[in-house]
Formats: C-alpha cells, structure tokens, sequence
C-alpha cells in the first residue's frame, strides 16, 4: 500500500490510478450509459412528439451523447489532479497549465455542439414525418433547407463560444472588429451572398422542388437538392451539375413537372396529285387510328392547313396526359407505325422531293429552271 501513497509528479500513484480507472469505465461504458440516457429523454420527448420512433431517436443521439460524457468526464476527472511544477511552462506569457485547461474546454465545447446539431437533425426527422402526410412537397424541402441552415448557425455560435470561453476574447469586441472585416468580406462573397439570398427566394417563392424535372439555360434534368449555395440537377445522361441558385432565380425556368398536358404535332403531307376525296378519306382513317388511342390521348385535331402548288398539308395535334417520358415515346412510336401502315394502304400520294437546277447562259442571263425528282 506504500506504493499507492507515492508521489510522482505531484500525485501518488493513487491518484493517478482513480482517474485512470473513471476514464477507462467511461469509455467501456459510454455506450452504454449514453443508451439508458437517451432513453430517459426518449420519455420526455415521447410527451411532445407521439409519433417518434424509440430506435430512430437513439440511433441519433447516443453516438455524440457517448462522446460528449467520455470527452466531459475525462476532463473532470484529469482535473482532479495537480499539474506537475516540473511541466511548468509559457508559450508567448501563457503558462501550461492554463492551455491545457483551456484544451479541455475545447473539447468539451466541441462535443457538445456536435450533439447539439444531431438534435437538430431529431428535430428535423420529427417535422419530416409530420409533412410526410401531407401531398405538398415543399414543407418537406422547407425542412431540409432551414436544417442546412440551423446547422450553420449553430456552428458559428460554438466558434464565437468557443472563442470566448478557450480564449478568454471579448465577443463584443471581437464582432466590431470583424464587422469591419466582414463588410471587406462581404464584398469579396458577393456572388456567395446573392446565392444565399437568392436559396430563400426560392424556398419561399416555390418556383420548383426536389424531384422536379425542368429546364434552366442549356441543362435539363431532375432537381435532386437544394442548397443554401447551389441547385443540384441530374440531367438525363446521369450526370450531376451544380447550378447557382441565383442563375436558378434570374433565368427562365421551365418546370416541365407542372405540366398538365404534353402537345404533339404532326405535319401528313400528300402530293399535288391527291384528289380531295382522298384526302379527306385519308384525314378520315388518321381520326379513326386517334380514336383508337382515346385511352391516352385526351383531345385531338387534324384538318388541312395548307394548300400549295407543292401539294395538300394536313396537320395532327394532341394532347395527352403528364404521362412518364417513356410511355409518352412509346404512344408516338404507335402512332407513327400506324400512320406508315396507312401510308402504305392508302390511295394518297405523298410528295416527292425536288431539287431545282439553274442553268446560266453565256452571257449570264438565267436560262429556264429544270427540276429533278427523286422519290425518298
């Protein structure tokens, strides 16, 4: 027992074994403890949110609640204990002891804000499943952006803490001079803060949402994320491309999602030698194959729309549903076979193309225009 009363450094072995021991208690049993903490919350929380899952709500918090009692039970502990005279030391007029304590701080610090932000992400699983409900997808994008932003915030409000409880810096102070810095900033971020800015306009304007297939510019594809920065879009060769949510306000957005109806429209020419009678046969089978479509299609027309020394032009437009891109290929694919097949069975002449060839006398003058038929 003469060995646990020895003095090294200040502390006897025994001292040094007790805090040993806590440390290494802690981290077997942090797990643990961290567990049967959150479950006691659990059953406060139980009372304000019904609807959340046991598992979800210890799945996210007992990680950074594990750390957070390791991390502020070995600084405790290790603080029980007195710092050696022989480790004294300044390093630019602050001694070792103060840094180290300021150290333990920090880590302290540190971990609480990391359990603070997976709160945040509790809380925003609780608002997820409240609107998941709901048929108005842009709560759920609202929740998204303002987790993003809340996790920011709290960031910023652990440095500024960390600053002035690790540091000993007056905040107030401190902010004053980096106004000053800030406004240099913000004139250098311009375009950083115009997409900031621009993230707000459009979760309050609503333009588009996440999983919204419009057209920006010259990139067309699914939007995948919106961020405080950039909207994320996968475009149909599977590629991600990151647009600046101030390109996403200022230019003209075609969201191709809020379409109730896709147009199709279709030009049938027939040749100068089509009689009207089979025309209007013809333009009378083209009605019949829509008829049969009517599953799809919701409203056609087709009448002639020009006549010309070149020949008779009649011209189909429809209307179908939001119908799936692929479905809507495949209802163009049968209309077309079906008008080949017409084509084929028809008494209508389609018109040929020509190429016309001039022809210049020796003196430059133009001679009479020869035309050359091919059939395509």
């Amino acid at each position: 027992m003469d060995f646990l009363e020895q003095i090294y450094f200040d502390n006897s072995v025994k001292s040094y074994l007790v805090v040993l021991a806590t440390i290494l208690l802690v981290l077997m049993f942090k797990r643990l403890l961290s567990h049967y903490i959150a479950s006691l919350l659990f059953i406060f929380v139980k009372r304000t949110w019904s609807t959340i899952d046991k598992k979800q709500f210890v799945a996210l918090t007992v990680r950074p609640l594990g750390w957070f009692i390791a991390v502020s039970v070995s600084v405790f502990a290790i603080d029980k204990l007195n710092f050696p005279a022989a480790w004294q030391f300044k390093i630019y007029g602050h001694g070792s002891e103060e840094i180290l304590q300021r150290l333990g701080l920090v880590a302290i610090i540190i971990s609480f804000v990391m359990l603070v932000v997976r709160l945040v992400d509790f809380v925003a699983l609780i608002l997820h499943q409240k609107v998941a409900a709901t048929s108005h997808r842009g709560d759920d994008q609202l929740i998204t952006f303002f987790r993003d932003f809340a996790k920011v915030l709290i960031n910023i409000i652990g440095l500024l803490f960390l600053i002035k409880v690790a540091f000993n810096q007056n905040i107030g102070s401190l902010l004053t001079g980096l106004s000053i810095v800030g406004a240099a900033l913000a004139l250098a971020a311009k375009e950083s803060l115009e997409n900031l800015i621009a993230s707000f306009i459009i979760f309050f304007d609503k333009p588009f949402f996440t999983g919204d297939t419009l057209k920006v510019n010259n990139v067309a594809g699914t939007v995948e994320r919106i961020g405080l920065r950039s909207t994320r879009i996968r475009t149909a060769e599977k590629t991600l491309v990151t647009v600046p949510n101030k390109q996403m306000v200022d230019s003209v957005v075609d969201n191709m999602s809020f379409r109730n109806q896709r147009r199709t429209e279709m030009k049938l020419e027939m040749s100068e030698k089509t009689s009207l009678e089979d025309a209007q046969a013809f333009i009378g089978e083209v009605k019949k194959i829509m008829e049969a479509k009517k599953a799809l299609v919701q409203n056609y027309t087709v009448f002639i729309t020009e006549f010309s020394k070149n020949g008779i032009t009649a011209t189909l437009e429809f209307f179908t549903g939001h119908i799936p891109m692929a479905e809507y290929n495949l209802l163009k694919q049968e209309i077309n076979i079906e008008m080949i097949k017409l084509r084929n069975t028809s008494h209508v002449e389609f018109p040929a193309s020509s190429t016309s060839v001039n022809i210049f006398n020796a003196d430059g003058e133009p001679a009479a225009p020869k035309n050359t038929n091919s059939i395509i």
